[in-house]
């Protein structure tokens, strides 16, 4: 038999369970609830994940036989449906560089500058912003491609930030800020690069500094 003071506790209990129960019932669903919605969006992420890895293969095939409308139409899919996946940014950096190398210099401008807004990863935004302020380069757009270079990046990428500006310099006429924009990209590319061979290239082509 149960000593009283266990009999207190049980009837103590009983009478908190009466009082809360409809409480209790309602968060344990509600728990339930939740962990069924966490496992239906991962499922989902998954699945998502999974259906934009297809499309990507597709428009890599796309792109291995030059097929420049196929690209066009698998990265606006990609885009479209799956932006928020990793795909996303990365197909749009693909339609970007058939859209240049077609002469559609405000196709692909736009392109990277959705990749700028969208991609979550910081190489692929760096990435996006030298490739967008070449284009702005090529269009004589200098304080465009300037304002992009300025834009926060991976130190990774110094080099690459560095080089770009010396070129948008040589289209201002900014020869002396060429040179130092050459020179701090000689500094921070790696020593075993073998870009730096054309950095060279562009500051030797500048002559001394008047």
């Amino acid at each position: 038999m149960y000593d009283l003071e266990e009999q207190e506790q049980i009837d103590a209990l009983k009478a908190w369970w009466k009082a809360n129960s409809g409480f209790v019932m309602a968060v344990v669903v509600a728990a339930a609830v939740a962990a069924a919605g966490t496992a239906g969006w991962q499922w989902y992420k998954r699945s998502q994940s999974q259906e934009a890895g297809a499309l990507y293969a597709a428009l890599e095939k796309a792109v291995r036989a030059n097929d420049a409308k196929q690209v066009r139409e698998t990265a606006a899919q990609l885009t479209q449906k799956y932006g928020s996946t990793v795909y996303g940014p990365l197909a749009a950096l693909a339609a970007a560089k058939v859209n240049y190398e077609a002469g559609d210099a405000a196709g692909a401008a736009a392109q990277l500058q959705w990749v700028v807004e969208h991609a979550r990863d910081d190489d692929v935004v760096a990435i996006a912003n030298l490739r967008l302020a070449g284009v702005q380069l090529d269009r004589k757009k200098y304080d465009e491609a300037l304002k992009l270079l300025e834009a926060s990046h991976p130190e990774a990428f110094e080099g690459l930030f560095a080089d770009r500006r010396g070129d948008v310099y040589v289209g201002q006429s900014k020869l002396n800020e060429a040179r130092s924009a050459y020179k701090l990209a000689l500094e921070k590319l790696p020593a075993d690069s073998s870009y730096r061979a054309v950095v060279q290239i562009k500051l030797d082509g500048l002559g001394h500094e008047k």
